[in-house]
Protein backbone atom coordinates (compact mmCIF):
# COMPACT_ATOMS: atom_id res chain seq x y z
CA UNK A 1 0.00 0.00 0.00
CA UNK A 2 1.30 3.07 -0.72
CA UNK A 3 1.90 5.58 2.03
CA UNK A 4 -0.79 8.96 1.84
CA UNK A 5 0.88 12.26 1.25
CA UNK A 6 -0.59 13.47 4.31
CA UNK A 7 0.02 10.46 6.84
CA UNK A 8 1.77 11.96 10.04
CA UNK A 9 0.09 15.31 9.44
CA UNK A 10 -3.38 16.53 10.97
CA UNK A 11 -6.70 16.01 9.24
CA UNK A 12 -8.14 19.05 7.28
CA UNK A 13 -10.95 20.48 9.66
CA UNK A 14 -13.62 19.32 6.87
CA UNK A 15 -12.33 15.72 6.50
CA UNK A 16 -13.43 15.09 10.34
CA UNK A 17 -16.46 13.17 11.00
CA UNK A 18 -19.68 15.13 10.76
CA UNK A 19 -20.51 14.23 14.25
CA UNK A 20 -24.16 15.22 14.35
CA UNK A 21 -24.62 13.33 11.38
CA UNK A 22 -23.21 9.87 12.72
CA UNK A 23 -25.20 10.24 15.92
CA UNK A 24 -28.53 10.97 14.06
CA UNK A 25 -27.46 7.88 12.12
CA UNK A 26 -27.34 5.65 15.24
CA UNK A 27 -30.83 6.29 16.33
CA UNK A 28 -32.56 6.35 12.84
CA UNK A 29 -31.00 4.05 10.51
CA UNK A 30 -31.84 0.63 11.16
CA UNK A 31 -30.72 -2.47 9.59
CA UNK A 32 -32.04 -5.20 7.98
CA UNK A 33 -30.11 -8.72 8.54
CA UNK A 34 -32.88 -10.61 6.26
CA UNK A 35 -31.79 -8.65 3.00
CA UNK A 36 -28.51 -7.46 3.70
CA UNK A 37 -26.16 -9.65 5.55
CA UNK A 38 -23.44 -7.44 6.21
CA UNK A 39 -25.55 -5.57 8.67
CA UNK A 40 -25.73 -8.81 11.15
CA UNK A 41 -24.32 -8.59 14.33
CA UNK A 42 -21.00 -10.36 13.83
CA UNK A 43 -18.13 -10.82 16.51
CA UNK A 44 -14.60 -10.89 15.16
CA UNK A 45 -11.26 -11.10 17.44
CA UNK A 46 -12.36 -8.32 19.57
CA UNK A 47 -16.29 -7.59 19.99
CA UNK A 48 -18.77 -6.73 17.28
CA UNK A 49 -17.54 -3.65 15.33
CA UNK A 50 -19.09 -1.21 12.88
CA UNK A 51 -20.15 2.08 11.66
CA UNK A 52 -23.53 3.76 11.97
CA UNK A 53 -22.93 5.67 8.62
CA UNK A 54 -22.43 2.07 6.96
CA UNK A 55 -25.35 0.44 9.24
CA UNK A 56 -23.23 -1.94 10.92
CA UNK A 57 -23.48 -0.22 14.57
CA UNK A 58 -26.62 1.59 15.31
CA UNK A 59 -29.25 1.17 17.95
CA UNK A 60 -30.81 -1.33 16.93
CA UNK A 61 -27.66 -3.75 16.75
CA UNK A 62 -26.83 -2.47 20.43
CA UNK A 63 -30.03 -3.35 21.98
CA UNK A 64 -30.30 -6.86 20.06
CA UNK A 65 -26.50 -7.56 21.42
CA UNK A 66 -27.24 -6.66 25.08
CA UNK A 67 -30.72 -8.39 25.37
CA UNK A 68 -28.59 -11.49 24.45
CA UNK A 69 -26.60 -10.53 26.47
CA UNK A 70 -28.81 -10.58 29.36
CA UNK A 71 -30.58 -13.95 28.27
CA UNK A 72 -26.77 -15.28 28.22
CA UNK A 73 -26.42 -14.42 31.68
CA UNK A 74 -30.00 -15.66 32.84
CA UNK A 75 -28.93 -18.75 31.48
CA UNK A 76 -25.49 -19.41 33.10
CA UNK A 77 -26.87 -17.93 36.38
CA UNK A 78 -24.47 -15.16 36.36
CA UNK A 79 -25.94 -12.74 39.21
CA UNK A 80 -23.32 -10.53 39.85
CA UNK A 81 -23.04 -6.91 38.55
CA UNK A 82 -21.95 -5.98 35.35
CA UNK A 83 -18.56 -4.05 34.88
CA UNK A 84 -19.48 -1.64 32.15
CA UNK A 85 -17.07 0.63 30.57
CA UNK A 86 -16.78 3.08 27.53
CA UNK A 87 -13.76 4.54 26.07
CA UNK A 88 -13.86 7.91 23.95
CA UNK A 89 -15.47 7.46 20.69
CA UNK A 90 -18.64 9.39 19.70
CA UNK A 91 -20.70 6.53 19.53
CA UNK A 92 -19.32 4.99 22.91
CA UNK A 93 -22.00 7.35 24.68
CA UNK A 94 -25.00 6.25 22.59
CA UNK A 95 -24.01 2.73 22.80
CA UNK A 96 -23.23 3.18 26.74
CA UNK A 97 -26.88 4.47 27.29
CA UNK A 98 -28.37 2.23 25.43
CA UNK A 99 -26.57 -1.08 27.27
CA UNK A 100 -27.41 0.61 30.63
CA UNK A 101 -31.51 0.84 29.22
CA UNK A 102 -31.49 -3.00 28.40
CA UNK A 103 -29.86 -4.14 31.56
CA UNK A 104 -31.97 -2.32 33.75
CA UNK A 105 -35.25 -3.59 32.27
CA UNK A 106 -33.84 -7.25 32.87
CA UNK A 107 -33.09 -6.64 36.45
CA UNK A 108 -29.41 -6.68 36.33
CA UNK A 109 -27.26 -4.65 38.53
CA UNK A 110 -24.25 -2.46 37.25
CA UNK A 111 -21.35 -0.64 37.73
CA UNK A 112 -20.04 1.93 36.27
CA UNK A 113 -17.71 4.58 36.79
CA UNK A 114 -18.27 6.75 39.66
CA UNK A 115 -18.84 10.38 38.62
CA UNK A 116 -18.87 9.28 34.83
CA UNK A 117 -15.78 9.07 32.43
CA UNK A 118 -14.37 6.76 30.65
CA UNK A 119 -13.37 3.67 31.52
CA UNK A 120 -9.81 1.32 29.79
CA UNK A 121 -10.74 -2.36 28.94
CA UNK A 122 -7.73 -4.13 31.05
CA UNK A 123 -9.51 -1.88 33.78
CA UNK A 124 -12.60 -3.53 33.38
CA UNK A 125 -11.26 -7.18 33.15
CA UNK A 126 -8.94 -6.45 36.61
CA UNK A 127 -11.90 -5.28 38.00
CA UNK A 128 -14.30 -8.32 37.37
CA UNK A 129 -11.61 -10.63 38.09
CA UNK A 130 -10.84 -9.25 41.85
CA UNK A 131 -14.78 -9.18 41.92
CA UNK A 132 -15.13 -12.80 41.42
CA UNK A 133 -11.78 -13.83 43.73
CA UNK A 134 -13.80 -13.19 46.69
CA UNK A 135 -17.66 -13.86 45.72
CA UNK A 136 -19.89 -16.45 44.57
CA UNK A 137 -21.88 -14.03 42.89
CA UNK A 138 -19.78 -14.13 40.01
CA UNK A 139 -19.59 -11.00 37.46
CA UNK A 140 -18.55 -10.29 33.71
CA UNK A 141 -17.89 -7.47 31.73
CA UNK A 142 -19.45 -4.80 29.08
CA UNK A 143 -16.81 -2.72 27.13
CA UNK A 144 -18.16 -0.13 24.41
CA UNK A 145 -15.55 0.71 22.01
CA UNK A 146 -14.11 -0.17 18.74
CA UNK A 147 -9.82 -0.30 19.88
CA UNK A 148 -8.26 1.80 17.59
CA UNK A 149 -10.99 2.33 14.81
CA UNK A 150 -11.45 5.34 13.74
CA UNK A 151 -13.81 8.40 14.67
CA UNK A 152 -17.33 7.47 12.87
CA UNK A 153 -16.63 3.94 14.15
CA UNK A 154 -18.68 1.89 17.23
CA UNK A 155 -17.45 -1.37 19.11
CA UNK A 156 -18.80 -3.29 21.70
CA UNK A 157 -17.04 -6.14 23.96
CA UNK A 158 -17.77 -8.72 26.10
CA UNK A 159 -15.88 -10.26 28.71
CA UNK A 160 -16.54 -13.52 30.80
CA UNK A 161 -16.57 -14.32 34.30
CA UNK A 162 -13.05 -14.94 33.59
CA UNK A 163 -12.09 -11.53 32.80
CA UNK A 164 -10.82 -11.50 29.03
CA UNK A 165 -12.51 -11.62 25.35
CA UNK A 166 -15.59 -14.53 25.61
CA UNK A 167 -14.46 -17.54 23.70
CA UNK A 168 -15.98 -18.13 20.09
CA UNK A 169 -18.97 -20.64 21.33
CA UNK A 170 -20.19 -17.65 23.56
CA UNK A 171 -19.74 -15.21 21.16
CA UNK A 172 -21.04 -17.15 18.48
CA UNK A 173 -24.46 -17.86 20.79
CA UNK A 174 -24.71 -13.93 21.57
CA UNK A 175 -24.64 -13.00 17.67
CA UNK A 176 -26.48 -15.68 16.51
CA UNK A 177 -29.57 -14.88 19.17
CA UNK A 178 -28.91 -10.94 18.70
CA UNK A 179 -29.46 -11.92 15.01
CA UNK A 180 -32.40 -13.74 15.75
CA UNK A 181 -34.10 -10.32 17.57
CA UNK A 182 -32.90 -8.19 14.77
CA UNK A 183 -34.62 -9.98 12.42
CA UNK A 184 -37.96 -10.27 14.83
CA UNK A 185 -37.92 -6.50 14.67
CA UNK A 186 -36.66 -6.34 18.17
CA UNK A 187 -40.25 -7.50 19.89
CA UNK A 188 -38.44 -9.36 22.66
CA UNK A 189 -36.03 -6.55 23.86
CA UNK A 190 -36.44 -5.32 26.74
CA UNK A 191 -35.50 -1.48 27.02
CA UNK A 192 -35.85 0.97 29.82
CA UNK A 193 -37.07 4.71 29.72
CA UNK A 194 -34.30 7.35 30.13
CA UNK A 195 -36.30 8.42 33.68
CA UNK A 196 -36.30 4.71 34.76
CA UNK A 197 -32.64 4.54 34.27
CA UNK A 198 -31.88 7.79 36.00
CA UNK A 199 -34.17 6.26 38.85
CA UNK A 200 -32.75 2.66 38.85
CA UNK A 201 -30.95 1.65 41.94
CA UNK A 202 -29.74 -1.27 39.89
CA UNK A 203 -26.85 1.71 38.48
CA UNK A 204 -23.94 1.56 41.08
CA UNK A 205 -20.86 4.12 40.99
CA UNK A 206 -17.52 1.93 41.28
CA UNK A 207 -14.13 4.04 41.46
CA UNK A 208 -12.47 1.91 38.82
CA UNK A 209 -9.44 4.85 39.14
CA UNK A 210 -8.89 4.08 42.73
CA UNK A 211 -9.12 0.35 42.80
CA UNK A 212 -7.04 -0.33 39.82
CA UNK A 213 -4.48 1.98 40.17
CA UNK A 214 -3.89 0.51 44.13
CA UNK A 215 -3.68 -2.46 42.86
CA UNK A 216 -0.72 -1.56 40.38
CA UNK A 217 2.38 -2.10 42.89
CA UNK A 218 1.69 -5.63 42.97
CA UNK A 219 2.71 -6.20 38.88
CA UNK A 220 5.05 -3.58 38.88
CA UNK A 221 7.93 -2.71 40.10
CA UNK A 222 6.86 1.18 41.15
CA UNK A 223 9.16 1.90 43.74
CA UNK A 224 11.98 1.51 41.02
CA UNK A 225 10.74 3.67 38.84
CA UNK A 226 10.55 6.03 41.15
CA UNK A 227 13.93 5.94 42.73
CA UNK A 228 15.58 6.00 39.25
CA UNK A 229 13.67 8.79 38.31
CA UNK A 230 12.51 7.67 35.02
CA UNK A 231 11.06 10.72 33.20
CA UNK A 232 7.87 9.61 31.25
CA UNK A 233 6.14 11.14 28.99
CA UNK A 234 2.66 9.91 28.25
CA UNK A 235 0.17 10.53 24.86
CA UNK A 236 -3.07 9.42 26.03
CA UNK A 237 -4.28 10.08 22.19
CA UNK A 238 -7.75 11.16 23.34
CA UNK A 239 -8.60 7.80 25.26
CA UNK A 240 -10.18 6.22 28.47
CA UNK A 241 -6.89 6.27 30.57
CA UNK A 242 -6.40 9.82 29.94
CA UNK A 243 -7.83 10.66 33.72
CA UNK A 244 -5.56 7.53 35.08
CA UNK A 245 -2.17 9.38 34.77
CA UNK A 246 -2.17 11.61 37.49
CA UNK A 247 -3.62 9.04 40.50
CA UNK A 248 -0.58 6.46 39.37
CA UNK A 249 2.05 9.78 39.43
CA UNK A 250 0.59 11.21 42.58
CA UNK A 251 0.12 7.86 44.47
CA UNK A 252 3.70 6.24 43.59
CA UNK A 253 5.96 9.56 43.10
CA UNK A 254 6.44 8.99 39.85
CA UNK A 255 7.40 11.46 37.11
CA UNK A 256 4.47 11.73 34.57
CA UNK A 257 4.02 14.38 31.87
CA UNK A 258 0.61 14.14 30.14
CA UNK A 259 1.72 15.84 26.84
CA UNK A 260 -1.97 15.99 25.14
CA UNK A 261 -4.87 16.11 27.62
CA UNK A 262 -7.70 16.59 24.58
CA UNK A 263 -10.43 14.35 24.85
CA UNK A 264 -12.31 14.86 21.63
CA UNK A 265 -14.35 12.25 19.38
CA UNK A 266 -13.33 13.67 16.22
CA UNK A 267 -9.76 12.39 17.53
CA UNK A 268 -8.77 15.95 15.17
CA UNK A 269 -5.64 16.10 17.23
CA UNK A 270 -4.17 12.61 16.21
CA UNK A 271 -1.98 12.51 13.24
CA UNK A 272 -3.68 10.74 9.87
CA UNK A 273 -2.39 7.18 9.39
CA UNK A 274 -0.44 5.97 6.29
CA UNK A 275 -3.53 5.51 4.39
CA UNK A 276 -4.74 9.02 5.63
CA UNK A 277 -7.43 8.41 7.65
CA UNK A 278 -7.32 9.26 11.50
CA UNK A 279 -6.65 6.00 13.35
CA UNK A 280 -5.16 5.71 17.18
CA UNK A 281 -2.88 3.55 16.56
CA UNK A 282 -0.36 3.89 19.07
CA UNK A 283 2.15 1.28 16.91
CA UNK A 284 1.93 3.46 13.72
CA UNK A 285 5.05 6.12 13.62
CA UNK A 286 2.10 8.13 11.36
CA UNK A 287 -0.35 7.89 13.81
CA UNK A 288 2.64 8.30 17.34
CA UNK A 289 4.24 11.57 15.58
CA UNK A 290 3.08 14.32 18.37
CA UNK A 291 4.80 12.07 20.77
CA UNK A 292 8.13 11.57 18.76
CA UNK A 293 8.25 14.79 18.20
CA UNK A 294 9.19 15.49 22.08
CA UNK A 295 10.44 12.20 22.93
CA UNK A 296 14.07 13.47 23.47
CA UNK A 297 12.33 16.00 26.45
CA UNK A 298 11.65 12.36 28.30
CA UNK A 299 13.60 8.55 28.96
CA UNK A 300 10.43 6.85 27.69
CA UNK A 301 7.13 8.19 26.39
CA UNK A 302 3.99 5.55 25.99
CA UNK A 303 0.80 6.49 23.81
CA UNK A 304 -2.28 3.64 23.92
CA UNK A 305 -4.94 3.78 21.70
CA UNK A 306 -8.76 4.90 23.27
CA UNK A 307 -9.87 1.63 25.40
CA UNK A 308 -6.07 0.99 26.46
CA UNK A 309 -5.91 -2.59 25.65
CA UNK A 310 -2.56 -1.53 23.13
CA UNK A 311 0.66 0.07 23.70
CA UNK A 312 3.24 2.51 22.02
CA UNK A 313 6.98 2.88 23.16
CA UNK A 314 9.33 5.44 22.40
CA UNK A 315 12.90 5.25 23.57
CA UNK A 316 14.39 8.76 23.73
CA UNK A 317 17.53 7.62 21.40
CA UNK A 318 15.59 5.36 18.83
CA UNK A 319 11.66 6.20 18.43
CA UNK A 320 8.65 4.16 18.35
CA UNK A 321 9.85 0.44 18.86
CA UNK A 322 8.61 -2.35 16.79
CA UNK A 323 5.53 -3.60 18.45
CA UNK A 324 7.54 -7.22 18.35
CA UNK A 325 10.57 -5.64 19.61
CA UNK A 326 9.13 -4.59 22.41
CA UNK A 327 7.61 -8.32 22.92
CA UNK A 328 10.77 -9.69 22.85
CA UNK A 329 12.21 -7.41 25.48
CA UNK A 330 9.52 -7.75 27.83
CA UNK A 331 9.18 -11.37 27.80
CA UNK A 332 12.96 -12.22 28.71
CA UNK A 333 13.06 -8.77 30.98
CA UNK A 334 9.62 -10.73 33.43
CA UNK A 335 11.59 -14.20 32.92
CA UNK A 336 14.58 -12.78 34.78
CA UNK A 337 13.18 -10.47 36.97
CA UNK A 338 10.03 -12.20 38.17
CA UNK A 339 11.51 -14.64 41.07
CA UNK A 340 8.13 -15.94 42.09
CA UNK A 341 7.13 -16.58 38.96
CA UNK A 342 7.57 -20.75 38.77
CA UNK A 343 9.93 -22.43 36.33
CA UNK A 344 7.53 -23.70 33.77
CA UNK A 345 5.71 -20.87 33.38
CA UNK A 346 4.56 -19.96 30.01
CA UNK A 347 5.24 -17.03 27.68
CA UNK A 348 2.62 -16.65 24.73
CA UNK A 349 2.92 -15.51 21.25
CA UNK A 350 0.33 -15.31 18.44
CA UNK A 351 1.14 -17.40 15.58
CA UNK A 352 1.46 -13.83 13.16
CA UNK A 353 4.16 -12.81 16.10
CA UNK A 354 8.11 -12.16 15.26
CA UNK A 355 10.07 -15.55 15.27
CA UNK A 356 12.68 -13.04 17.47
CA UNK A 357 10.32 -14.37 20.20
CA UNK A 358 10.94 -18.05 19.65
CA UNK A 359 14.60 -17.85 19.49
CA UNK A 360 14.33 -15.58 22.71
CA UNK A 361 11.97 -18.14 24.75
CA UNK A 362 14.04 -21.11 23.78
CA UNK A 363 17.33 -19.43 24.30
CA UNK A 364 16.08 -18.80 27.90
CA UNK A 365 14.94 -22.26 28.20
CA UNK A 366 11.30 -21.52 28.92
CA UNK A 367 8.41 -22.85 27.20
CA UNK A 368 6.39 -20.79 24.64
CA UNK A 369 3.00 -21.23 24.01
CA UNK A 370 1.93 -20.47 20.13
CA UNK A 371 -1.34 -19.80 19.41
CA UNK A 372 -4.16 -18.51 16.41
CA UNK A 373 -4.94 -14.58 16.74
CA UNK A 374 -6.87 -13.20 19.72
CA UNK A 375 -5.97 -12.87 23.15
CA UNK A 376 -9.16 -14.79 24.20
CA UNK A 377 -6.58 -18.12 23.55
CA UNK A 378 -4.56 -16.56 26.56
CA UNK A 379 -7.81 -16.05 29.14
CA UNK A 380 -7.42 -19.55 30.56
CA UNK A 381 -3.52 -19.83 30.76
CA UNK A 382 -3.49 -16.64 32.48
CA UNK A 383 -6.61 -17.26 35.03
CA UNK A 384 -4.82 -20.42 36.21
CA UNK A 385 -1.35 -18.63 36.60
CA UNK A 386 0.46 -21.07 33.97
CA UNK A 387 0.68 -18.46 31.22
CA UNK A 388 3.19 -14.86 32.71
CA UNK A 389 3.11 -13.54 29.62
CA UNK A 390 0.92 -13.33 26.62
CA UNK A 391 1.17 -10.68 23.50
CA UNK A 392 0.03 -9.73 20.19
CA UNK A 393 1.81 -8.87 17.18
CA UNK A 394 -0.75 -5.60 17.16
CA UNK A 395 1.04 -4.48 20.37
CA UNK A 396 -1.22 -5.91 22.90
CA UNK A 397 0.00 -7.59 25.76
CA UNK A 398 -0.31 -8.54 29.65
CA UNK A 399 1.61 -10.61 32.36
CA UNK A 400 0.87 -11.71 35.67
CA UNK A 401 1.28 -10.25 39.16
CA UNK A 402 4.59 -10.15 41.16
CA UNK A 403 3.52 -13.39 42.93
CA UNK A 404 2.03 -15.03 39.69
CA UNK A 405 -1.74 -14.83 40.14
CA UNK A 406 -3.87 -13.04 37.91
CA UNK A 407 -3.66 -9.40 36.83
CA UNK A 408 -6.16 -8.99 33.61
CA UNK A 409 -6.89 -11.66 31.24
CA UNK A 410 -7.27 -8.66 28.62
CA UNK A 411 -4.75 -6.52 26.89
CA UNK A 412 -3.57 -4.12 29.35
CA UNK A 413 -1.64 -0.58 27.74
CA UNK A 414 -1.22 0.48 31.12
CA UNK A 415 0.93 -1.81 32.52
CA UNK A 416 2.96 -2.70 29.17
CA UNK A 417 3.71 1.00 29.01
CA UNK A 418 4.84 1.58 32.89
CA UNK A 419 6.97 -1.68 31.95
CA UNK A 420 9.08 0.08 29.86
CA UNK A 421 10.45 2.54 32.51
CA UNK A 422 10.55 -0.47 35.05
CA UNK A 423 13.09 -1.92 32.62
CA UNK A 424 14.91 0.74 32.31
CA UNK A 425 15.17 1.69 35.76
CA UNK A 426 16.13 -1.63 36.77
CA UNK A 427 18.69 -2.45 34.01
CA UNK A 428 20.03 0.67 33.02
CA UNK A 429 19.04 0.57 29.59
CA UNK A 430 15.68 1.27 27.43
CA UNK A 431 13.59 -1.47 25.88
CA UNK A 432 15.26 -0.64 22.25
CA UNK A 433 19.06 -0.91 23.97
CA UNK A 434 18.04 -4.06 25.23
CA UNK A 435 16.35 -5.60 21.63
CA UNK A 436 19.84 -4.72 19.90
CA UNK A 437 21.49 -7.20 22.20
CA UNK A 438 18.87 -9.65 21.06
CA UNK A 439 19.54 -9.19 17.68
CA UNK A 440 23.31 -9.30 18.31
CA UNK A 441 22.41 -12.95 19.67
CA UNK A 442 19.83 -13.96 17.66
CA UNK A 443 19.75 -12.68 14.11
CA UNK A 444 18.21 -9.86 12.80
CA UNK A 445 14.48 -10.29 11.62
CA UNK A 446 12.60 -8.38 8.50
CA UNK A 447 9.03 -8.13 9.33
CA UNK A 448 6.10 -7.32 6.98
CA UNK A 449 2.27 -7.50 7.08
CA UNK A 450 0.58 -7.07 3.48
CA UNK A 451 -3.18 -7.22 2.41
CA UNK A 452 -3.86 -9.34 -0.84
CA UNK A 453 -7.37 -8.79 -2.33
CA UNK A 454 -9.56 -12.06 -2.09
CA UNK A 455 -13.19 -12.83 -3.04
CA UNK A 456 -15.94 -14.14 -0.42
CA UNK A 457 -15.40 -18.07 -1.82
CA UNK A 458 -11.81 -17.77 -1.60
CA UNK A 459 -11.62 -16.56 1.95
CA UNK A 460 -13.74 -19.40 3.19
CA UNK A 461 -11.32 -21.86 0.78
CA UNK A 462 -8.31 -20.22 2.86
CA UNK A 463 -9.97 -20.67 5.79
CA UNK A 464 -10.54 -24.11 5.46
CA UNK A 465 -7.08 -25.37 4.15
CA UNK A 466 -5.29 -28.69 5.36
CA UNK A 467 -1.74 -29.24 5.11
CA UNK A 468 -1.66 -31.41 2.42
CA UNK A 469 -3.39 -29.00 0.42
CA UNK A 470 0.06 -27.23 -0.20
CA UNK A 471 2.36 -29.73 -2.10
CA UNK A 472 5.59 -26.89 -2.70
CA UNK A 473 8.73 -28.35 -0.47
CA UNK A 474 10.79 -25.03 -0.82
CA UNK A 475 10.24 -21.33 -0.07
CA UNK A 476 12.63 -18.72 -0.36
CA UNK A 477 15.15 -21.06 -1.28
CA UNK A 478 15.13 -23.24 1.85
CA UNK A 479 13.30 -26.72 2.72
CA UNK A 480 9.82 -26.10 3.80
CA UNK A 481 9.87 -28.01 7.48
CA UNK A 482 6.34 -27.23 8.53
CA UNK A 483 2.88 -26.01 7.49
CA UNK A 484 0.63 -25.36 10.09
CA UNK A 485 -3.22 -24.70 9.65
CA UNK A 486 -3.44 -25.23 14.14
CA UNK A 487 -1.96 -23.59 16.27
CA UNK A 488 1.24 -26.19 17.80
CA UNK A 489 0.04 -24.56 21.58
CA UNK A 490 -3.28 -25.33 21.64
CA UNK A 491 -4.30 -27.48 18.18
CA UNK A 492 -6.77 -24.45 17.78
CA UNK A 493 -7.22 -24.02 13.85
CA UNK A 494 -5.20 -20.90 12.65
CA UNK A 495 -8.21 -20.26 9.87
CA UNK A 496 -5.67 -20.28 7.63
CA UNK A 497 -1.91 -21.62 7.27
CA UNK A 498 1.24 -21.24 8.44
CA UNK A 499 4.23 -22.29 6.47
CA UNK A 500 8.15 -22.26 7.99
CA UNK A 501 11.57 -22.42 6.91
CA UNK A 502 14.59 -22.91 8.99
CA UNK A 503 14.96 -18.60 8.33
CA UNK A 504 11.80 -17.34 7.31
CA UNK A 505 8.03 -17.73 7.77
CA UNK A 506 4.77 -16.57 5.84
CA UNK A 507 1.00 -17.21 7.74
CA UNK A 508 -2.22 -15.99 5.97
CA UNK A 509 -5.44 -16.15 6.65
CA UNK A 510 -8.24 -14.27 5.69
CA UNK A 511 -9.73 -10.73 6.62
CA UNK A 512 -13.02 -11.14 9.00
CA UNK A 513 -14.29 -7.80 7.55
CA UNK A 514 -12.90 -6.59 4.41
CA UNK A 515 -12.23 -8.64 0.73
CA UNK A 516 -8.47 -8.92 1.34
CA UNK A 517 -6.78 -12.39 3.13
CA UNK A 518 -3.43 -10.82 5.22
CA UNK A 519 -0.30 -12.10 4.84
CA UNK A 520 2.62 -11.91 7.48
CA UNK A 521 6.16 -12.43 6.29
CA UNK A 522 9.17 -12.83 8.11
CA UNK A 523 12.91 -13.53 7.05
CA UNK A 524 16.17 -13.48 9.21
CA UNK A 525 18.39 -12.92 6.24
CA UNK A 526 17.70 -10.20 4.64
CA UNK A 527 15.65 -7.90 3.04
CA UNK A 528 15.92 -9.65 -0.55
CA UNK A 529 15.33 -12.77 1.02
CA UNK A 530 11.82 -10.67 2.38
CA UNK A 531 10.73 -9.76 -0.77
CA UNK A 532 11.22 -13.22 -2.19
CA UNK A 533 9.24 -14.54 0.33
CA UNK A 534 6.40 -12.10 -0.76
CA UNK A 535 6.55 -13.46 -3.97
CA UNK A 536 6.40 -17.25 -3.30
CA UNK A 537 3.87 -16.87 -0.46
CA UNK A 538 1.68 -15.21 -2.59
CA UNK A 539 1.89 -18.28 -5.37
CA UNK A 540 1.90 -20.66 -2.66
CA UNK A 541 -1.79 -19.19 -1.58
CA UNK A 542 -2.94 -18.28 -4.79
CA UNK A 543 -2.24 -21.67 -6.12
CA UNK A 544 -4.42 -23.05 -3.47
CA UNK A 545 -7.09 -21.27 -4.25
CA UNK A 546 -7.10 -20.92 -7.79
Amino acid sequence: MAIHPQAGQLAHHDSLVNLPQLMTAYYRSKPDVVNHPDEKVSFGTSGHRGSALQTTFNEDHILAISQALAEYRVAQKITGPVYLAKDTHALSEAAFQTVLSVLVANNIKVRVQAGGGFTPTPVVSHAVLTHNANTSELSDGIVITPSHNPPEDGGIKYNSIKGGPADKDITDWVANRANELLATGLRDVKSAQQSEVDASDLIESFDYIEHYVSDLENVIDMEAIAKAKIRIGVDPMGGSGIHYWKPIADRYGLDITVVNTEVDPTFRFVPLDKDGRIRMDCSSPYSMQSLLKLKDDFDIAVGNDPDYDRHGIVCAKSGLMNPNAYLAVAIEYLSQHRPHWPADTMFGKTLVSSGMIDRVVNGLNKQLCEVPVGFKWYVEGMYQGSMGFGGEESAGASFLRKDASVWTTDKDGIIMALLAAEILAVTGKDPQSLYEAQVARYGKPYYKRIDVAATPAQKRLLGALQADNVTQTELAGEKIESILTHAPGNQAAIGGLKVSTTNGWFAARPSGTENVYKIYLESFISEAHLSALEVEAKALVNSVLA
